[in-house]
């Protein structure tokens, strides 16, 4: 059975940081598999990208995210990080991870970003 599933959301003071984790099991997100893409959904408000890695490693970002997000694969534990520095109020969202080649998504985990 392929599961996507995403872990490290929580709730942060504006400033902090925290690390999402993409978990895969029974399919690989790793180094030439798949491109692999972060997105998140406020309340109200669309699903939006956030952050993308390609198959080959390359990666790109959402304009607001630029200089504070970082997206990395670990190869080891099949899993796609996304490190978020310098958090705002209004990062606050749920955040999805998704295995573009048979898009695959996973439930979601919750950041929350207190003033």
């Amino acid at each position: 059975q392929v599961r996507v599933t995403e872990s490290g959301g929580g709730v942060v003071q504006a400033g902090g940081s925290l690390r999402l984790s993409c978990a895969a099991s029974g399919i690989s997100i790793r180094l030439g598999t798949s491109a692999v893409g972060w997105y998140r959904q406020a309340p109200g408000k669309q699903r939006e990208l956030v952050a993308t890695i390609s198959s080959t490693g390359i990666t790109n970002y959402a304009d607001s995210m630029k200089g504070r997000f970082t997206i990395s694969r670990d190869n080891a534990k099949n899993t796609v990080v996304l490190q978020m520095n310098s958090l705002k109020p209004e990062d606050t969202a749920v955040y999805f991870c998704r295995r573009f080649n048979g898009d695959y998504w996973g439930q979601g985990t919750q950041v929350t970003v207190s003033s």
